[in-house]
């Protein structure tokens, strides 16, 4: 909980990070929800081609019933939707997959969801000591797969805060990027070579991450993290693959 608290205060804050465990081991687990993620998104991708193929007015139909849904995406139709290969601001399948291992989620799940969106935003700059974090323009994607940590993000934060029926998605998210923002402008000021070996192929994730968000948009991002910092880091990432 102090994280969350103390993310406006570096001192607090380097003491605070010095005392996380399994850092790694959650990274790459996210890494991995992320990669199978994107794969099943490639899934639906073709599915939907096929779809718009073989049963246009079908498919339109579910379109722009998905569409003109009120109260946004329900559950049952963004299952529909992701039956026909469309993308949903939920995940249907992923919320379904998490509540098979609990049904109901209480005040204390809720805690715990919130503080696995913490822990996780404060232990990005770590991965900036991965040799494998470097940004490959050519490919648009890290080497080690951690772009693929934007699609996790946002996939758990949705479909864990959908079951915890809180109904603030989009505030949850709001906070991560405030943490993960705090946390990679602090890695601005690390003099630790080791630390800051992949920074600027790590600033590149804050911007996959809204890409990939439905709840999130670049003006929010800008507010958090200087958008000159991204521009620069693109402009290094591209410039270090043509040396």
């Amino acid at each position: 909980m102090a994280l969350r608290s103390n993310y406006d205060k570096p001192e607090e804050m380097k003491d605070l990070l010095r005392r996380l465990q399994n850092v790694d081991n959650v990274l790459q687990r996210m890494t991995i929800i992320g990669v199978i993620i994107c794969f099943r998104s490639l899934a639906q991708d073709s599915l939907s081609d096929v779809l718009a193929d073989r049963i246009p007015f079908l498919l339109s139909s579910i379109i722009d019933f998905k569409h003109h849904v009120p109260n946004g995406d329900s559950m049952i139709v963004s299952e529909i939707a992701s039956a026909a290969g469309l993308p949903c601001r939920v995940d249907p399948a992923l919320v379904a997959a998490l509540r098979s291992q609990k049904s109901e989620l209480g005040e204390d799940e809720y805690t715990v969801a919130c503080l696995l969106m913490v822990f996780v935003a404060v232990s990005l700059p770590k991965l900036a000591r991965n040799e494998g974090s470097y940004y490959k323009a050519s490919l648009e994607g890290h080497t080690n797969n951690i772009h693929c940590l934007a699609q996790a993000i946002n996939g758990i934060a949705g479909a864990l805060f959908t079951i915890c029926g809180h109904g603030d998605i989009e505030d949850r998210l709001k906070e991560f990027l405030a943490l993960a923002s705090s946390s990679l402008l602090r890695l601005g000021q690390e003099n630790d070579k080791e630390a800051t070996r992949n920074r600027e192929s790590v600033y590149l994730l804050l911007d996959l991450i809204v890409q990939e968000s439905p709840f999130l948009t670049m003006d929010l991002l800008e507010s958090c993290f200087p958008y000159a910092l991204l521009r620069n880091a693109y402009h290094d990432v591209y410039r270090m693959e043509n040396v």
